[in-house]
């Protein structure tokens, strides 16, 4: 009798053994699973975002076109009224004509921002101070892409 309690306590005692190693491992793959998959974070999208459309505000001041045109994706596309989208070298080959056409006090106003680790998709208004008496205001439409870990502008639409 005492044999048969000792050979039941040594099952039982296995049993227990798998039991715990097995929930060990799950336990241990879900920990793995939940490192990988990283959450959004919709405020610190938001802070890139206004520092970019500051860094954007001063390259146009400055004249800046390279700088401008390495905001861009390599399969990016500018949109503008009544022409084919601007792709590619031909980014940087805009920026500097329309800068050369003259810069101006422009300033962004993100108005909505919504998105995912991997795009963005950004709404404001352009503002344009031409002189104190004349303010234009536009707007866009902007969807980020995340390139190489970086935020960079994929599709540039404006009104």
């Amino acid at each position: 009798m005492k044999k048969l309690i000792q050979s039941k306590l040594k099952v039982s005692s296995l049993f227990l053994m798998t039991v715990l190693i097995i929930s060990t491992g799950c336990q241990q793959q879900t920990t793995d699973t939940k490192t990988v998959i990283k959450e959004f974070d919709l405020q610190k999208a938001k802070s890139f975002i206004d520092s970019i459309n500051t860094k954007f505000s001063e390259q146009i001041k400055n004249g800046d076109s390279m700088a401008l045109a390495s905001h861009y994706s390599s399969d990016a596309a500018i949109l503008l009224s009544n022409t084919e989208p601007i792709r590619g070298k031909d980014i940087l080959s805009a920026w500097g004509s329309m800068l050369r056409a003259g810069s101006a006090d422009i300033s962004f106003q993100t108005i909505d921002l919504t998105g995912s680790n991997d795009f963005l998709i950004e709404t404001g208004y352009i503002v344009t101070k031409i002189n104190e008496d004349n303010i234009d205001k536009s707007k866009y439409l902007v969807i980020w892409k995340k390139q190489n870990g970086e935020w960079k502008l994929y599709r540039d639409m404006v009104n």
